[in-house]
């Protein structure tokens, strides 16, 4: 007889505990790195600048606090937490009764998104690994602002699991207009030897293998007026020394969302991509060392990491037809750095 596939929970679980793998050997390989360095100085804000303010508020600037956690990495367990409440945005109804799909919807800028697309009326499917903790929160979230709120755990690598996904968001709210591509795996390497194929087949398949597969499981069910938005990086821009493998998948990433929108043109289905500087996330605790994500965000010309909040209105504009019905195949930075 045929062996049973896994289930999504225990497929997703099973991914978890291979990330966290490959983030104990680097880090093994960090540590023997700073045994035998004779310390080099750390990237520091640059001097005479205070780093920029956010939004009506001075936000947390380097030093950050110093942590570091485990993958795929809980937004429950940081010591700072990040800021995605967005108190200084005020919805006008751009999204109402839009049916939006966020996959790592449970944290960081995708919980950011699902926020405020609910504050402008949509409800909000999540997609997510297996931070059941972050999700169960994000949905209390979301239905406080008074929108339907889906959990999904599961792995975007799996296409029937993608699908499945999609055809869950469907039955839920009867439709599904907005697909928001945010799922990434991310572990620096130093050196492109301690970078391993199954390393870096995990990371191409979860950022570019789940872009498309959720993509070609939305399409079928997205009607004229309806879009793709896509989380790209100032990485897929400019390339980044330690992130050899995440760096080339959202350069992919980039590509894929032109392409994209080209194909997706005739259908009247627009695809847009958002490509951050550095933003305060679970995802980059869980990647640098404790020693090392102090200083996260400083070598932005703003002098410090974007949080949440200011990366999620991004997404509101690239989703709503109200403000970008004539836009589409862009990739639009918001790095605080100059050019």
């Amino acid at each position: 007889m045929p062996r049973k596939s896994p289930s999504p929970t225990a497929q997703a679980h099973d991914t978890a505990r291979k990330q966290q793998r490959i983030q104990r050997e680097q880090d093994h390989r960090d540590a023997e790195a700073r045994a035998q360095a004779k310390g080099q100085p750390q990237a520091s804000a640059k001097k005479g600048k205070k780093p920029a303010p956010g939004p009506q508020r001075e936000e947390p600037a380097p030093p950050l606090s110093r942590q570091h956690l485990a993958k795929p990495g809980h937004e429950a367990e940081m010591a700072q937490k990040p800021r995605f409440e967005a108190p200084h945005y005020k919805g006008s109804g751009k999204l109402s009764g839009f049916a939006t799909l966020v996959t790592g919807g449970d944290s960081g800028i995708g919980r950011a998104v699902a926020v405020l697309y609910a504050r402008e009326g949509a409800d909000v499917a999540i997609v997510y690994l297996d931070e059941h903790e972050d999700a169960v929160q994000t949905r209390q979230l979301v239905e406080a602002e008074g929108g339907r709120c889906l959990l999904i755990p599961g792995d975007v690598k799996d296409p029937a699991f993608c699908r499945d996904a999609v055809a869950q968001t469907v039955q839920a709210f009867g439709k599904l207009d907005v697909l928001v591509n945010n799922a990434a795996f991310q572990e620096h390497a130093q050196d492109i030897e301690d970078l391993s194929e199954e390393r870096f087949d995990e990371t191409l398949r979860t950022n570019v293998y789940g872009y498309f597969h959720m993509a070609k499981a939305a399409v079928p069910h997205l009607q004229r007026g309806a879009s793709i938005v896509n989380c790209g990086s100032v990485t897929g821009l400019k390339g980044s020394k330690h992130l050899l493998d995440y760096s080339a998948t959202k350069g992919a990433i980039h590509a894929f969302t032109m392409s994209l929108a080209s194909n997706l043109m005739d259908k009247g289905i627009r695809v847009n991509a958002v490509a951050p500087g550095p933003v305060w996330t679970p995802l980059n605790p869980a990647d640098k060392p404790a020693d090392e994500i102090e200083q996260f965000g400083a070598g932005t010309d703003m002098g410090r990491p974007a949080q949440p909040e200011e990366i999620s209105p991004a997404f509101v504009f690239l989703a709503a037809p109200c403000c970008s019905s004539y836009i589409s195949g862009i990739v639009l930075p918001v790095t605080g750095s100059v050019g």
